[in-house]
């Protein structure tokens, strides 16, 4: 008897074990799933912060007396400078970003040198494009020699000295086969006789350069000691080659 009795036993725990399997299956599967939603909902909580910062110090800039800078180029320009940041080109106290919005008349300021740290627009400023680039507009743009076209991008600042073209500021291109080759170019930022409203006015539109954001002769000195020295500068243009290849512009 004690044997029928220890076989009946063994029987109901393999009986009972095969109901309580199941169950730590569906526990552990139900972990899983909220292991995972709660991955989610972190990372859609991350994605949100990145931009509400982004967003937050664009709405906190001060426009005021000045033509406002569109968000979204905001935002590139404000992605592109962290990064050259965080790849150590330029320093981590950087604070000065000056952004060249190309895709706006050239009748318009469309120049803005915009303090990060104290929020608030130092410069706004008329800047011409390349004499090849367009007439009143920005339509082409090239990294090559001679062309007497813009290139767009980001520069990092450099060193000033005095040329033809007076007072001027060396300019490092940052994007490889967009203007990486306008230190060799010698596109520099420089004042300009022929960028001003009065020539606007007499013109149509602003004049033109050989391939330098120029600017008004007035704003020369002060625009150009404010960033000199390793400072960000970005040219923008709405072109989807540009906009998708541009290694700085990757969140």
């Amino acid at each position: 008897m004690k044997g029928f009795y220890s076989v009946l036993g063994i029987v109901y725990l393999i009986s009972t074990s095969f109901y309580l399997a199941p169950k730590k299956a569906e526990n552990s599967r139900s972990t899983k799933n909220t292991d995972k939603i709660e991955t989610i909902v972190e990372a859609k909580s991350l994605n949100t912060t990145k931009v509400s910062s982004s967003e937050e110090l664009y709405q906190s800039i001060s426009f005021e007396n000045t033509n406002k800078l569109q968000f979204d180029v905001f935002a590139k320009a404000l992605l592109g400078f962290e990064n050259l940041k965080r790849a150590g080109k330029l320093s981590q106290e950087a604070h000065l970003l000056t952004v060249c919005d190309f895709s706006l008349s050239s009748n318009v300021k469309r120049l803005w040198v915009i303090d990060t740290e104290q929020r608030k627009v130092l410069f706004n400023s008329l800047v011409a494009h390349g004499k090849n680039t367009g007439e009143e507009f920005a339509t082409n743009f090239s990294n090559t020699e001679s062309s007497l076209q813009s290139s767009m991008g980001f520069y990092i600042t450099e060193s000033t000295y005095n040329g033809d073209n007076g007072y001027s500021l060396k300019l490092l291109g940052m994007d490889k086969g967009f203007n990486d080759a306008a230190y060799r170019r010698a596109v520099v930022m420089h004042g300009a006789d022929y960028v001003s409203e009065e020539f606007a006015s007499a013109h149509k539109r602003i004049g033109r350069s050989w391939g330098c954001p120029a600017i008004p002769r007035s704003l020369t000195e002060p625009i150009i000691n404010t960033i000199k020295g390793k400072n960000c500068l970005f040219i923008y243009y709405p072109d989807e080659n540009y906009l998708s290849s541009s290694e700085w512009l990757r969140a």
